[in-house]
């Protein structure tokens, strides 16, 4: 599977933006898809995973309750709703895909969307 991210750009503290993820081949279905990012200096943490067929999500603690993740599997897309951004948020964004629910299985990463949130 190959992924590719957008939506990403500038945002005022407060703001929302919307991710999408695209992915190519047949096998989207069948794929648990997360959303991790990676600040300048930092690792690549974990923001949120959806179950394949959508119906269970998890969330990292630091944007529970400002970030939604869903999924259109006739669509091959995964998305991140993104809403009261904080400085802290800034990264880029990545999505990836694993056999299981568990982060640290992610892998496959595609190419990432920049995210910056101004104060």
């Amino acid at each position: 599977v190959q992924l590719q991210a957008s939506g990403g750009g500038l945002v005022q503290a407060g703001g929302s933006l919307r991710l999408s993820c695209a992915a190519s081949g047949r096998s989207f279905s069948t794929y648990a898809m997360g959303w991790f990012r990676q600040a300048p200096g930092k690792e690549r943490e974990f923001v949120a995973i959806i179950s394949r067929s959508g119906i269970s999500t998890y969330y990292a603690d630091s944007v529970k309750g400002r970030f939604t993740i869903s999924r259109d599997n006739a669509k091959n897309t995964v998305y991140l709703q993104m809403s009261i951004l904080k400085p802290e948020d800034t990264a880029i964004y990545y999505c990836s895909t694993s056999r299981t629910l568990e982060p640290r299985t992610f892998g496959s990463w595609g190419q990432g969307t920049q995210v910056t949130v101004s104060s």
